[in-house]
């Protein structure tokens, strides 16, 4: 069989483009060895090849070198070429290099090819006509749901003459989404006219064609009376315009079901699936599910300090698919104290995980060893071992030294396999301890796995959550130390959600060594996603460029500094005519005038406990507490935070704000950065105006110019690689100080933004406008780190004042409440923003309703940023069952997405 391959790619000087293969033919993917392409003017390059192949499937793709040896492959899967016709002697194929737009590429992802658009039964193998010579259409159209298929309306009766009853319609088989047909060469007139359409396979009828001019075919060349010719089309024009679709956003245990135990649980998504879908959501979105027990209290309710990145939270089991116990008055027991944990308002975090980890114990010593004998487990184990083991190791230490810090585990505070592999052998003395966490995680997987599989067969995709950090005490700083900087804290700067900052406590990541092997832990990673999610939200994006990192003996997070960095020298700073005063710019500036309004009535007893007097007014801290770590040791020696009084409350945060009162801070010898909002500082303000004004050049430059580049190519080392596993849809949270590298390199990935109205990226607006978002983005009302709706509403008076007038066109005086109506505007008006996603928080969804929303506007808010110790707990007023029920509600609902062209089939 003779093969010949054309496309079209409008090259420069030095430039050539090559075809690359899982054949010899084209070098069996070596480029190396892929075959260079003959130039036939005006774009053109082609190919002939011979091979003796009878049957099989080649597949390939095209590449363009240049002579610097930059390489450049076409977007998307590898092109193929099925052999079934041993009697074909020619194949010519008219072909694409494939660069869709980005808004298309997101179309290819696993959220719209297997949930979304799935065809599901709809797949057919493409018939094989009988005729010497063949004329074969391809397009790929992701865009399409099972009810429907692509068809060709044109100028031939194989094409229907344009009767829109007659179109040809194409099929697809495994290899959605393309579409592709056969038509009878020798019976067409040529050229062809013609444009791809959509059929309903109900109607049997063309329902839409799409957009523009007609597609031309002028003449086929087949020298060979026993020819294929293949013409490859791209880029279905949608009339429609762009696909969009609306979501909702809830944490799992935030969930109520009249099933569930004090907390929503894996089971609960089947029920709010039905819902979304009742009224025309496409995407539930959930926070991180990840295993975060460390103290057994409720520190471990914060979902983005997680002891495992692989392990699932215990808390999300149901225990009824568990299976019930035998004896029938623990049961009855495990009964009642389900009624009364579901009755609470909110989620009781230990008493739920107290009462479960019970029954876990009790039913795993009553079923765990059939378990362990069937097929199933033992498919899970052996899929899972290289995390599982070690993470029930951890969990058992944890348990034994009462302590989730390692170091502090004697013989086992080292990370050591071959121990490992012995503590948790069947024979160990510690194996019934252990293997109730292999129990339990094969259980989460089962319930959580179900429920994502159901979400996929009703068209829903379920989207993941992924954390920017991990524990410093946890399973991977355990096994893979080396992979993280143990000795840093990663946080945030400053943001409309902290102003102090973020400190989050978890260690940094070590990328030069995760590198070395490509990646492997990030991929593991992504991997185990897929298993659950085809769309996932990346926790603050920007630590993939540069991540803020606070010192270890600093609280609060306003003393950190980006990392990686290009820190200033002295010298460099001695360019923006700035002497580097050691004492005025990097040591804590403390005047007696400031200390009154810091400390009030204790302003004696400050002075006298813990500063130096260096006459004239001036002051320094004592060394005992010239750092925030040292403050907060003296204060909370003893007690905990919840139980520091109002009084040593304030001095303790007034001396915080003393030792960040610098104007750089040092990362080694001669290594300055300024110090993040230095302007708020009394420091800065006490500077003479030519200075500040130096220093505020310095600021922007530094923070805003200097690392572009930089930074850019920090995260396309990495970005790439781990959005690449999967196939997934990514969103990005690119919330905060965003250099502009960031959305430039999210445009090139096809990682969606986030845009929020309260937080507008543009830092000369008060308000962002749902109407300006961008198409690749998520849109929403607002997230867990923020008020809702109804609690931003009631923050801010003048605020709210403006934005009721400006933003939502409303006269008059703004209601006090954030009234139904008034949350109605802005949903619909976020649910009319040219955003492919809009994505509401269920708090805001039912602040539309009267009689459904919760009283407790602030109980609503679920996460206090700038509160280490906040207590994640709100939980839905209403039971998935009642809402299902609410009729009037989802009505509304309903009719407001289909209005806004946020449920079309295509």
């Amino acid at each position: 069989m003779k093969i010949t391959l054309t496309i079209h790619y409008q090259t420069i000087p030095g430039q050539e483009i090559y075809i690359s293969g899982s054949s010899r033919l084209f070098g069996q993917w070596d480029v190396s060895q892929a075959q260079k392409m003959s130039y036939q003017g005006n774009g053109f390059w082609k190919i002939s090849v011979k091979t003796n192949q009878k049957s099989g499937r080649i597949e390939y793709k095209y590449l363009m070198k240049a002579d610097s040896g930059y390489e450049v492959w076409e977007w998307g899967s590898n092109h193929f070429i099925d052999i079934k016709n041993e009697a074909i002697k020619e194949l010519i194929i008219d072909d694409l290099w494939r660069n869709p737009p980005a808004e298309e590429k997101a179309l290819f992802t696993s959220s719209f090819s297997k949930v979304i658009m799935n065809p599901g039964s709809n797949r057919e193998a493409v018939s094989e006509i009988q005729a010497n010579q063949v004329l074969q259409f391809k397009i790929e159209v992701p865009r399409i749901t099972s009810d429907y298929k692509v068809c060709i309306l044109g100028n031939q009766d194989q094409l229907g003459n344009w009767d829109r009853k007659k179109a040809f319609v194409l099929e697809c088989s495994n290899d959605f989404p393309l579409w592709t047909g056969q038509l009878n060469a020798a019976e067409l007139k040529f050229p062809l006219q013609y444009k791809y359409g959509i059929w309903d396979m109900i109607k049997k009828e063309v329902v839409t064609l799409e957009d523009g001019h007609d597609r031309q075919l002028p003449e086929i060349s087949m020298t060979n009376s026993s020819s294929i010719y293949i013409k490859t089309d791209s880029h279905f024009r949608f009339p429609l315009g762009l696909w969009k679709g609306a979501g909702v956003s809830v944490p799992v245990f935030s969930l109520r079901s009249e099933n569930s135990f004090g907390v929503g649980e894996f089971n609960d998504l089947f029920d709010f699936i039905d819902w979304a879908k009742q009224t025309g959501l496409k995407m539930v979105q959930i926070l991180p599910v990840n295993e975060t027990i460390a103290s057994h209290n409720w520190l471990d309710s914060y979902p983005y300090k997680s002891i495992s990145v692989m392990a699932l939270h215990p808390i999300y089991l149901n225990l009824d698919n568990i299976g019930p116990l035998n004896d029938e008055k623990l049961m009855a027991e495990f009964a009642e104290q389900q009624k009364l944990l579901n009755k609470n308002s909110e989620v009781d975090y230990p008493e739920v995980l107290r009462h479960k980890s019970r029954y876990y114990k009790l039913i795993f010593d009553q079923d765990g060893a059939k378990l362990f004998k069937s097929n199933d487990f033992k498919q899970f184990f052996k899929t899972n071992k290289e995390w599982l083991v070690p993470y029930a190791a951890f969990v058992y230490l944890r348990d034994k030294y009462k302590s989730p810090d390692f170091r502090n585990w004697g013989e086992y505070s080292i990370y050591n396999p071959a121990k490992i592999e012995k503590l948790c052998s069947p024979k160990s003395y510690a194996w019934e301890d252990i293997a109730v966490h292999y129990f339990i995680q094969y259980h989460l997987d089962k319930q959580l796995k179900e429920a994502a599989n159901y979400a996929r067969k009703n068209g829903i995709i379920l989207k993941g959550d992924i954390p920017i950090g991990i524990s410093p005490n946890s399973v991977e700083a355990w096994t893979e130390p080396h992979l993280f900087n143990l000795s840093a804290q990663a946080g945030a700067p400053p943001d409309d959600f902290a102003v102090k900052g973020q400190n989050w406590g978890f260690p940094t990541y070590n990328w030069e060594e995760m590198a070395k092997d490509g990646y492997q832990w990030w991929i593991k990673r992504m991997q185990k996603m897929t298993d659950y999610f085809d769309t996932y939200r990346i926790d603050h994006i920007l630590g993939f460029f540069r991540i803020w990192e606070v010192p270890t003996n600093a609280v609060e997070a306003l003393l950190g500094h980006f990392n990686p960095a290009l820190p200033l020298s002295t010298k460099e700073i001695s360019h923006y005519g700035l002497y580097f005063n050691h004492e005025r710019f990097s040591k804590p500036y403390i005047r007696h005038h400031l200390l009154k309004p810091l400390f009030g009535e204790s302003t004696e007893t400050v002075i006298h406990e813990f500063l130096d007097d260096l006459g004239h007014g001036h002051y320094k801290l004592k060394d005992e507490f010239n750092t925030q770590q040292k403050i907060n040791q003296h204060f909370l020696k003893n007690i905990e935070e919840e139980d520091l009084d109002d009084q040593n409350r304030k001095i303790r945060d007034g001396l915080f704000d003393l030792v960040a009162n610098v104007l750089f801070v040092s990362t080694g010898e001669d290594q300055w950065h300024p110090r993040i909002s230095m302007q708020k500082t009394s420091s800065y303000a006490e500077l003479d105006d030519w200075t500040k004004e130096q220093l505020n050049n310095l600021y922007v430059d530094y923070f805003y110019k200097r690392h572009e580049n930089f930074w850019y190519r920090k995260g396309m080392e990495k970005l790439p690689v781990i959005v690449a596993v999967g196939n997934m849809l990514v969103c990005g949270e690119d919330l905060g100080m965003i250099p502009d590298c960031v959305p430039k390199a999210m445009s090139e990935l096809g990682i969606l933004s986030l845009e929020i109205q309260r937080m507008p990226k543009n830092p000369t607006i008060k308000f962002a406008h749902p109407a300006d978002a961008p198409y690749l983005s998520v849109c929403t009302t607002s997230t867990h780190d923020m008020s809702t709706i109804r609690g931003w509403w009631e923050e801010d008076r003048e605020k709210t004042q403006q934005f009721h007038n400006l933003e939502l066109g409303n006269a008059g005086l703004a209601p006090y409440f954030a009234e139904p109506w008034i949350c109605q505007q802005i949903i619909t008006q976020h649910l009319y923003s040219p955003a492919m996603w809009v994505t509401i928080p269920i708090q805001d969804l039912i602040s539309m309703d009267s009689k459904f929303r919760w009283e407790k506007t602030q109980a609503e808010q679920i996460n206090y940023p700038s509160n280490v110790r906040h207590k994640w707990r709100f939980r839905m007023k209403q039971s998935i069952e009642d809402l299902k029920k609410a009729d009037e509600f989802n009505n509304l609902l309903k009719e407001l997405i289909k209005a806004s062209g946020r449920n079309s089939d295509y």
